[in-house]
């Protein structure tokens, strides 16, 4: 059964901590390697901009009052999308061209418009790497100088009309923008939405039949010709490349549902098998959410408090957004060496493309053909998806904390190399974490990412100041897990402990836990135990709940 447990104990003030997708309903999920594969850019489209730069620092001497601006995409614009079967999978960095509109009457207008300067007539949106730390920019086209970073946007595309939107953005201003306006205390400070429309056009097809590429063969990406990059390890390596976004995609009573975007890319010097239901050979992404809190510097205990069922993956598309340098010539039943996958958040929180962990072997990655049944339940808007109580995102409720969404990759094709290449194994680097801000009030959420991804690692790694120590019980036969403790005090004569124990890919899990106490009677207080919401047990997921209590992000008892 898949697992992955994260359980924290705290003695003295001892709380036991416990481990661990809005889809597009209207759009309905293949898994059949056979169907279209888009590229597509802006052909047209309109951009509207709310700002409202009153009250930084508490003065109102910059704007009259909040002015709205109305731009013209530009013609072609190279803000590109993937869009595999009607179903968006992911955008890639690019930009767009801002044409300004007829300018307002408005007083307050002018008085922006000598705040931006020249910059107001050659702005661009701008699509970052997924290694910057926004997702989206506002920027001088000619100078490069940052105005504003955006953030809580969602992607969402209409198949029938071509058409892309990206709704609820918040235009937080640049640090390079604060510091010009003499306002550096405001850097990160929201002056205002942006959204976009925007219709789509194809600039590259590829078809694909029963898994094999018939048209177009794409070729390497950037960097994919004598680029420098990473050396690619022996044997198939699929890793966590980026978690560009998250967000929100239902609610029940006092939980919400999230999704987590995942690209992933080959490490490794071999093609990677991927292929789709009912072909078992294919990996497994399950996704977790963690909250890091407590104490004097909010770091005192880490906890997960979110986890998903187990995403089946299908068709890979060659890309090369980890900028490896993707080597062409795969179908979409396999994932080339150098290149990358995406998923988008909502394609990831789509119910019935999730299977229960249960069903999942979490070391050789093995599982039966119908590993995602759905009959005999009927989803909630929390159903299968990272499933979160409000409490724990509330940001008065949870004031200080910082929060890190994780994915990790399983593969049967993994585990079967490093059987037979006992030299190649690249079983243990599939899990990777990015920070993320939580921003609004139950029962809705927005989540803004922070920083870039670290690849290959799990999230427990970014306990500021615990020890985290990995153990493998019996190597080559089963997998690894890693128990992470911290310390603090003392406070009035306490000392404070923290554990948490994250299950990676042992399949035998942990039974139990045991914190040994000297001979003479210790005075414990507050001990106690966290652990994220877990699904009920269906009968025909095989999936029961007195095996789930323990088990936390990727797998279970």
């Amino acid at each position: 059964m898949l697992k992955k447990t994260l359980t924290a104990f705290t003695l003295s003030f001892l709380s036991l901590l416990g481990n661990g997708w809005a889809a597009q309903p209207s759009q309905k999920m293949s898994d059949a390697a056979t169907g279209t594969l888009q590229k597509m850019i802006v052909e047209s489209g309109s951009v509207t901009m709310d700002l409202d730069l009153n009250g930084l620092n508490g003065s109102s001497s910059l704007v009259a009052r909040p002015v709205t601006l109305q731009f013209a995409a530009g013609a072609n614009s190279f803000f590109s999308i993937l869009v595999f079967n009607d179903l968006l999978r992911g955008s890639e960095p690019g930009s767009m061209a801002l044409v300004p509109q007829a300018e307002v009457s408005d007083p307050g207008y002018s008085i922006l418009a000598g705040a931006l300067g020249a910059s107001l007539k050659e702005f661009v949106i701008e699509k970052l790497p997924s290694a910057e730390a926004s997702d989206l920019v506002v920027r001088d086209s000619n100078t490069g100088f940052t105005f504003f970073n955006v953030e809580g946007h969602q992607y969402n595309y209409d198949a029938n009309a071509k058409a892309l939107s990206i709704t609820g953005g918040r235009l937080l201003i640049s640090k390079e923008f604060a510091n010009a306006l003499g306002r550096p205390a405001d850097a990160g400070a929201t002056v205002g939405k942006i959204s976009i429309g925007a219709a789509m056009q194809p600039i590259e097809v590829q078809t694909l039949v029963n898994g094999e590429t018939k048209s177009v063969v794409m070729p390497p990406l950037r960097g994919a010709a004598g680029a420098e990059g990473p050396t690619l390890v022996s044997g198939p390596d699929v890793i966590v490349g980026d978690l560009p976004d998250m967000a929100q995609f239902g609610s029940n009573g006092n939980f919400v549902g999230l999704g987590i975007a995942t690209t992933s890319c080959n490490n490794g010097d071999q093609p990677l098998n991927w292929f789709a239901l009912p072909n078992t050979d294919h990996p497994v992404i399950p996704q977790e959410f963690y909250r890091m809190s407590g104490g004097v510097s909010n770091n005192e205990r880490f906890e997960q408090v979110g986890q998903s069922w187990l995403k089946h993956a299908f068709t890979a598309l060659q890309g090369n957004a980890c900028n490896f340098g993707c080597t062409p010539g795969c179908s979409g039943s396999q994932l080339c060496p150098g290149c990358s996958d995406p998923y988008s958040s909502s394609l990831n929180a789509g119910q019935n493309g999730l299977g229960s962990r249960a069903w999942v072997h979490p070391f050789t990655g093995a599982f039966p053909s119908g590993a995602r049944d759905h009959t005999g339940h009927v989803h909630t808007g929390t159903s299968h998806r990272v499933t979160v109580a409000t409490s724990d995102l509330d940001p008065s409720q949870n004031p200080g904390a910082t929060y890190f969404a994780e994915a990790q990759y399983v593969t049967p094709h993994e585990y079967s190399w490093c059987q037979s290449h006992p030299g190649q194994c690249n079983m243990f680097n599939n899990a990777s974490y990015r920070q993320f801000t939580v921003s609004g009030v139950p029962p809705n959420f927005t989540f803004s990412a922070v920083g870039s991804t670290v690849r290959t690692q799990p999230a427990i790694m970014v306990w500021t100041g615990a020890t985290v120590n990995q153990y493998q019980p019996d190597p080559g036969n089963d997998g690894i897990f890693f128990v992470g403790y911290k310390v603090t005090g003392p406070t009035n004569g306490m000392w404070h402990y923290e554990y948490a124990i994250y299950n990676e890919n042992l399949d035998r899990g942990m039974q139990s836990f045991e914190v040994v106490f000297p001979a003479f009677p210790p005075i414990l207080n507050n001990v106690g135990f966290h652990a994220p919401p877990q699904e009920p047990g269906w009968a025909t997921t095989a999936h029961l709940t007195t095996r789930a209590i323990a088990v936390l992000p990727g797998l279970s008892l």
